[in-house]
């Protein structure tokens, strides 16, 4: 058994619409995961009923070979070894950085509350702004706000629903990779949610996706980019051009080599600029629309073009759902 093992977690909440459906995981002690998914595909509710905060209509979690409680079974919800960091932050709007972050240690002992709210102030980069009231600060400090409180009980495992969803492209990142290192280095279990891509890969490399309540694929994006399970799972990282001929085969516009005059023969109708090369949308000569990467920004509107690419590269798909 996995240091959080969820088994077989069914949720539902009208009889015939089922949230989470016989959902299986196991992470390891330390493990930073990312659980990436569409909206409405059942994260959150999966996030509270591993925190111990929603009743699960089947199936059990455990801690650390302890099982979690339903909230029915218990006087007061959750465990304080789970955490679970919200998209809204839910700070105290008239209480200071320092105020917030100390609030789940009003029953702990003065010496203890005041050292150990003082180490995540430094540890978060928030000594500058401990007086300060959540309005004062960006969203990203705010966030920053949020987890202390949670680590504030010195959890096991912390549950991040979605948490940099408002900030901006930069502040993301920074925020991310900041965090990242931080978790890494208190050796605290993690489990990210998200419906972002590229967060849930600067978070991590350990992929879980979810589908309609159902975990689709897991394991290294490497793996899930050249393999995946579905279509859904394959969409994730790019388009997909359907191979002509070929029942439920596909290639990456990435995967595509362009040329002047050989090849299948196509023009292109637009160019689209991105940071790496320019994305080309492509009418082939039996009419079907592709999409190819242009990475030496070579191709014009109007161009004529010649697809290529290997074999190998292409990618079989015989679940479409």
């Amino acid at each position: 058994m996995s240091y959080l093992q969820i088994n077989g977690v069914h949720k539902t909440y009208q009889e015939d619409l089922p949230v989470l459906k016989n959902f299986s995981l196991g992470i390891e002690k330390g493990q930073i995961i990312s659980l990436i998914g569409e909206s409405g595909s059942g994260k959150s509710t999966l996030l509270r009923i591993i925190a111990g905060l929603e009743n699960r209509t089947q199936g059990e979690v455990f801690l650390d070979g302890i099982r979690i409680q339903n909230p029915k079974e218990k006087l007061v919800p959750g465990i304080d070894e789970i955490q679970l960091v919200y998209q809204e932050y839910h700070l105290y709007p008239n209480s200071t950085v320092e105020e917030n972050i100390s609030r789940p240690l009003l029953q702990y002992d003065k010496i203890y509350k005041e050292k150990r709210v003082a180490d995540l102030l430094k540890l978060l980069g928030l000594e500058p702004f401990k007086d300060k009231l959540p309005r004062q600060l960006s969203g990203g400090q705010q966030q920053k706000v949020a987890i202390g409180r949670a680590l504030s009980l010195e959890p096991q495992v912390l549950l991040l629903d979605e948490p940099f969803s408002s900030l901006d492209t930069i502040q993301r990142r920074e925020i991310i990779e900041e965090l990242k290192t931080m978790f890494e280095t208190l050796g605290i279990t993690v489990l990210f949610v998200t419906h972002d891509l590229d967060d849930a890969l600067q978070m991590t490399e350990n992929l879980v996706i979810i589908q309609k309540g159902k975990l689709i694929q897991k394991g290294h994006p490497e793996h899930i980019f050249s393999k995946p399970k579905n279509l859904y799972a394959a969409k994730l990282f790019s388009h997909l051009n359907p191979v002509q001929g070929k029942n439920k085969v596909f290639i990456r516009p990435s995967d595509i080599q362009l040329y002047k005059s050989t090849g299948i023969l196509g023009k292109v109708i637009q160019r689209q600029y991105l940071v790496h090369y320019n994305l080309l949308t492509v009418r082939l000569s039996n009419g079907s629309i592709w999409k190819a990467e242009d990475k030496k920004r070579i191709f014009e509107v109007a161009d004529k073009i010649f697809l290529k690419w290997e074999e190998e590269k292409e990618i079989t798909i015989s679940n479409p759902y």
